[in-house]
């Protein structure tokens, strides 16, 4: 199973999604990530706190959805809700859902009030990337499509 976080730059939050779901990751589940207007780069703030975290980082970089090398079963937006922004569409056959998080790129203030941002950032993600591994692999069957859509609709609130 392939799971796709989409953002516009994939800079941030897309990459904090997909470097912490792989790490957490049993075998058999991998998660990439894109963007529909991608920046070229990772914000080295990203970089940072995944490292903190005990994360690996080498291979992750900022790409667009033009250029995944597998299709994926699930996408997960991951732009903010408040922050203005217009979250990508992905145009594939696939279950979708949106678990917005505030742009830390954006943040402004202190080196401290920045880095508070993206470790809110990283926090939200990792609540619900932790949750979307606890439930069932039954949810994951081709009959349980409206049932799995429900709970990662949920796994979306979680703050």
């Amino acid at each position: 199973m392939n799971i796709l976080f989409l953002c516009t730059g994939n800079s941030c939050r897309s990459i904090l999604a997909e470097a912490t779901f792989n790490a957490l990751a049993p075998s058999g589940i991998k998660a990439m990530s894109a963007g529909s207007q991608p920046v070229g780069y990772v914000h080295p703030k990203s970089i940072a706190l995944l490292s903190s975290k005990g994360i690996a980082t080498e291979g992750y970089y900022s790409k667009s959805w033009d250029n995944l090398s597998v299709t994926p079963d699930i996408v997960i937006t991951v732009c903010g809700n408040a922050a203005g922004e217009t979250c990508p569409a992905y145009l594939g056959k696939v279950i979708r859902a949106h678990w917005g998080v505030e742009d830390p790129a954006k943040a402004t203030g202190t080196d401290a009030e920045i880095d508070a941002a993206f470790e809110m950032a990283y926090s939200i993600l990792r609540k619900r990337i932790e949750a979307f591994m606890k439930l069932p692999a039954s949810l994951f069957e081709i009959n349980n499509k409206a049932e799995l859509q429900t709970q990662l609709n949920t796994i979306g609130e979680i703050k």
